[in-house]
């Protein structure tokens, strides 16, 4: 997926997820069709200057077939900070999980339903159907095509992964499957982030600072109306989100398809329910999924961008595991992100 025109970002390029074990954690994601490829380190010295860890990372780079976002790097630290989030619940601040393709989601729960009696430490929901485009159009049933998705979540110490199959409809930019993976699944083809605020101020940051493109605004999931997002968000009766998605600048806000992976989801929920924070949870040097990275062009230049934003911290330029240039910031919405030069 590296056709049309060159962009200074694209998609997210990576999951990067805290583990004890590389050897676990990549015979795991070699299911979902990710393959070694990259492996560097770097002294507990410069991890603080890049990540504000004060331990030694030694990490590796997983890709999966051609994609050039939607990657893993698993990063084992010698002095892991916490157990990161594990099996807490979707609506906290601070969340992070990774959205996957696949051809074949009945596998993925029958995998699950096993690991469950034999007593894993795992929590899932069952894969529910859910109309994503064109809400309002009805179908009459047994003759008319259905046109929607099944989905469903899985969460384990380790990994939070939200899994979806498609029915009656394709995009394709948008995910590409690798057949011969056990689970036929795509790489990661959109990853997510829970805040609160009404005034949306902070969404701006993606698109005037690091330059993304806004593809879908307030779109509103409630209890009442969807009961895939009412058992992934843990929704109460009269409970609602709003999610605003963030795309490769070569997607398009009109044509679905145009759309590209490695979006970016901000799930907003109203600040009149009362939100856990989780963010130390969910930062470089935790276990799990804790932290996103997105590759750029010209990184003295975003760099000074970031500098002269509203952003909460931020480090200087040096080299990371894979000997790239690269910088962190937090954003203005709490989230600990990383660029990384192409």
């Amino acid at each position: 997926m590296t056709e049309g025109k060159e962009t200074a970002i694209a998609g997210i390029y990576e999951v990067c997820i805290g583990v004890p074990d590389a050897i676990f954690a990549i015979q795991y994601w070699e299911q979902f069709g990710y393959r070694i490829g990259q492996v560097g380190q770097l002294p507990a010295d410069t991890a603080y200057q890049l990540y504000g860890v004060n331990s030694g990372v030694r990490s590796i780079r997983l890709y999966h077939q051609k994609a050039d976002h939607g990657l893993i790097r698993l990063m084992v630290w010698q002095q892991p900070s916490n157990q990161g989030l594990g099996l807490t619940s979707m609506k906290v601040k601070g969340n992070r999980w990774a959205t996957t393709l696949t051809a074949d989601i009945l596998t993925i729960l029958n995998h699950a339903e096993n690991a469950k009696a034999g007593r894993w430490a795992i929590r899932y929901t069952n894969p529910h159907w859910e109309v994503i485009y064109n809400k309002e159009r009805k179908s009459r049933p047994f003759t008319d095509p259905t046109v929607g998705v099944r989905e469903m979540l899985l969460l384990q110490p380790l990994t939070r992964q939200v899994l979806f199959q498609r029915f009656g409809y394709i995009v394709p930019n948008y995910g590409e499957i690798n057949h011969h993976a056990a689970f036929q699944t795509s790489q990661f083809t959109h990853m997510g982030m829970v805040i609160q605020d009404d005034s949306k101020q902070s969404l701006k940051f993606y698109e005037d600072v690091l330059g993304l493109l806004r593809v879908r605004d307030d779109v509103e999931t409630t209890y009442e109306s969807s009961q895939a997002g009412r058992e992934i968000f843990d929704l109460k009766p009269g409970e609602k989100f709003i999610l605003t998605a963030f795309d490769d600048p070569r997607s398009s806000k009109s044509d679905l398809m145009a759309a590209r992976s490695g979006r970016l989801y901000i799930i907003r929920f109203p600040e009149a329910i009362n939100l856990q924070s989780r963010f130390e949870s969910s930062q470089p040097g935790c276990l799990g999924i804790s932290l996103y990275t997105y590759r750029i062009q010209d990184i003295e230049e975003y760099c000074d961008r970031i500098k002269s934003s509203n952003v909460l911290k931020y480090t200087n330029i040096v080299e990371n595991e894979f000997r790239e240039k690269s910088f962190s910031f937090v954003a203005p919405d709490g989230y600990f992100w990383n660029l990384v030069e192409t």
